[in-house]
Parts: C-alpha cells; sequence; structure tokens
C-alpha cells in the first residue's frame, strides 16, 4: 500500500527513527501510526536480545535533585559508544528517568524482575495463594491469580516494568521506551545500577 509521505514524517518526528523504518512500519501496520509505534517498539525490544551480548563499556552517570533539597536520584546507564552517551537523545533519556525515579510512587527497588530476590516472591506467591483460597477461588483460578499479584508486584517495584510517568495515558512502560531508544541508535542499552535519597526515609 502508498503510505503518505505526511504520515511518514509524523512517525520519524515523534520517534526519531529513521525515515526507511518508519515507512516500513507503517507499511506493516497499513498506514495505522498507533500500530506503527507497536511495531518500532517491538523491533526495539527484538534488538534488545540481539545487542545484549555487546559490551557496553560506556554511558553516562546522570543526577537529579529536587528542588527544595529533600530528594536525589542517580543513574547510570551504559551504551556502547562515547559518541552516543554524549548525544542530546541519551541524556534526555537518562535525565527523564532520574525524574522519574524521583516522582514514582511507589519507588522502583530494582531494576528488572530478574533482580527480585527469589524468597521475596516465594514469601509473596504464599501471600496471594492463601488469599485467594480464603476467597474460596478453584485451585486453577488461584493460581492465575497469584500470576496476576506477581505481574503487578514487577509493576511496582520493578523499574523496567513501572508505568512511565512521561506518559499521562499510563500505557507506556520505562523498557518501552528504552525499547524506542534502543530502535533509534542501534547500541546495546543497559540500565545498571539507581539510587534514590529522601531526607526522612
Amino acid at each position: 500500500m502508498s503510505i503518505a509521505p505526511e504520515l511518514v514524517r509524523q512517525l520519524r518526528e515523534e520517534t526519531g527513527v529513521g525515515m526507511m523504518d518508519c515507512k516500513r512500519a507503517l507499511e506493516k501496520a497499513g498506514g495505522d501510526i498507533e500500530k506503527a509505534r507497536k511495531v518500532l517498539r517491538e523491533e526495539g525490544k527484538a534488538a534488545m536480545a540481539t545487542l545484549s551480548s555487546r559490551a557496553a563499556s560506556e554511558g553516562r552517570v546522570e543526577s537529579y535533585i529536587h528542588h527544595n533539597g529533600k530528594l536525589g536520584v542517580l543513574i547510570q546507564i551504559d551504551c556502547e559508544t562515547d559518541f552516543t552517551a554524549n548525544s542530546d537523545t541519551f541524556r534526555d533519556f537518562a535525565r527523564n528517568l532520574t525524574k522519574h525515579i524521583a516522582a514514582a510512587a511507589p519507588p522502583p527497588r530494582f531494576i528488572n524482575p530478574e533482580e527480585v530476590p527469589a524468597d521475596v516472591i516465594a514469601n509473596e506467591k504464599e501471600i496471594y495463594l492463601a488469599q485467594a483460597q480464603k476467597e474460596g477461588k478453584p485451585a486453577n483460578i488461584a493460581e492465575k491469580i497469584v500470576e496476576g499479584r506477581i505481574s503487578k508486584l514487577y509493576e511496582e517495584i520493578c523499574l523496567l516494568k513501572q508505568p512511565y510517568i512521561m506518559d499521562t495515558t499510563g500505557k507506556t512502560k520505562v523498557e518501552d521506551v528504552l525499547a524506542d531508544l534502543v530502535a533509534k541508535i542501534g547500541e546495546n542499552i543497559v540500565i545498571r545500577n539507581f539510587s534514590r535519597f529522601q531526607v526522612g526515609r
């Protein structure tokens, strides 16, 4: 199908991905710009898996201090080249993530689900299962309820699984924004560490 150049330009401006990739995504999505964004995001996630073996030995540490001086965040994000680490796109991503971590409620405690200690998950599963059984749910339904509640827990405590605060619709997760960045830059990008400091806590 023929894709209008204006649509390609709009997707390019919104995502920063190359014109040819935007055109191809729109063709796959039948001209639907929302679906084309999802195509690019999924390709970014696939690229993350492919690029993950490549060394991310460059990067930067970004900070955010709230205006009242009572809340601060430090984050380390690594990439493959110094050029990328110093690009406006990468720096904006890092800055926005520090603001996300500062504003998120509850604040993230881990980067991804793999970092959550197994005993924490086992304990939560026991609690959720007991709750489901107390509600009189059959065993197969109880298991699904436990899975759903564990997924919800990951959304609360894992940075990558949290709804991204810059998207007020709540549809975009931090991992989606990272996938978009990988699709745009074409490098392995890894969130290595973060710390959140708050007076009184």
